[in-house]
């Protein structure tokens, strides 16, 4: 069974051009991912755009009123001049809306406001014009002038997404915190020409355990322009050096200098954990350079498990001096192993 194209934008199979355009603006801001939070918004965004593609275009619509997605997408449908051509959704839905609104934010204009109590989705323009404000673009969404470039309508690229680092201490990723960073963008105004600079706060919520290299995307959040969809803002989790520590994924790798006398001859060490508690350890065994001692379950959260964690290093190098007087290599030569 083929996708109900009518169906999905909530219109009967008789509906008029008119209708289809604002069915597709209404589902399409009801479902926007930057204004619909739902896991299945970016599914649903697509399969509107996909439906408007198709229902908006006289030849597609005919083929799927005849044969079905399968007739339209399969290259099975007769045609006077030779076999037909398949139909290939595109992809990018954010492409679709762009060009529908013509390079406008109607996210200024609807998302975060109410209009007369009622929320967005509720939202009915009345008048010959569906689309209200939108006065300087025409109902397929470009300019009323006409012009939309050589070669028709011209999909938008989005621009090459801005990564910024964001550097956490290791005690924040015990923990998890929150951060709030301000970023200044340019946005276009209603009429889709104008520019205007305007600061955003962005919250993140870093979570307990996450790993360096975590990349937190805000899709669509750089500077708008009427030629491209704007980039997105990807800060990607850098950690703060920490004075006492260093981690290994979710371990924590605690540094510990002993003399050359402790390392031979046995010590006691006391180690600090990332949650600021202590840890005394009792070494009887000869200290190599390097060695390691392991405190299970004193690491970070592990980060798809944060009531587990991982395990406290502790690395011990050893402080040879710099020079012996004779006697004590003497001693040295008569009881150590050769």
């Amino acid at each position: 069974m083929g996708k109900d194209y009518y169906k999905t934008l909530g219109i009967s199979k008789g509906a008029t051009d008119e209708d289809i355009k604002k069915a597709y603006r209404k589902q399409a801001l009801k479902w926007h991912p930057d204004k619909n939070k739902s896991a299945a918004a970016e599914d649903k965004f697509k399969e509107i755009a996909e439906a408007y593609e198709v229902l908006s275009d006289p030849k597609k619509r005919e083929v799927y009123d005849q044969y079905g997605e399968e007739g339209l997408k399969g290259g099975s449908v007769p045609s006077s001049d030779g076999p037909g051509n398949t139909y290939t959704f595109h992809g990018d839905p954010h492409a679709t809306f762009a060009t529908f609104f013509g390079g406008s934010n109607p996210f200024d204009m609807f998302f975060g406001r109410k209009a007369n109590g009622r929320d967005d989705d509720d939202m009915e323009v009345d008048g010959n014009d569906p689309f209200g404000s939108f006065t300087n673009f025409n109902m397929n969404g470009f300019p009323r002038d006409g012009h939309v470039g050589p070669g028709g309508p011209q999909r938008r690229k989005q621009d090459p997404a801005i990564i910024h680092e964001l550097r956490v201490s290791l005690e924040e990723v015990f923990h998890g915190c929150t951060k709030r960073l301000k970023i200044s963008r340019k946005r276009l105004n209603p009429d889709g020409r104008t520019m205007r600079n305007e600061d955003k706060i962005l919250t993140i919520e870093i979570k307990r355990g996450w790993k360096e290299g975590t990349k937190i995307t805000f899709p669509r959040e750089g500077d708008e322009s009427t030629n491209t969809i704007p980039a997105d803002i990807v800060f990607v989790i850098k950690d703060k050096p920490h004075p006492h520590f260093r981690r290994e994924g979710s371990n924590i790798v605690y540094p510990v200098r002993v003399s050359l006398r402790q390392s031979l001859c046995g010590c006691s060490v006391t180690v600090s954990t990332i949650d600021g508690q202590t840890c005394n350890m009792k070494i009887t065994d000869v200290v190599k350079p390097g060695m390691r001692k392991t405190v299970a379950g004193q690491g970070l959260p592990l980060p798809k498990n944060p009531e587990q964690r991982g395990d406290l290093v502790v690395e011990f190098d050893v402080n040879f001096p710099e020079a012996l007087p004779g006697n004590a290599k003497d001693v040295l030569k008569r009881h150590l192993p050769a």
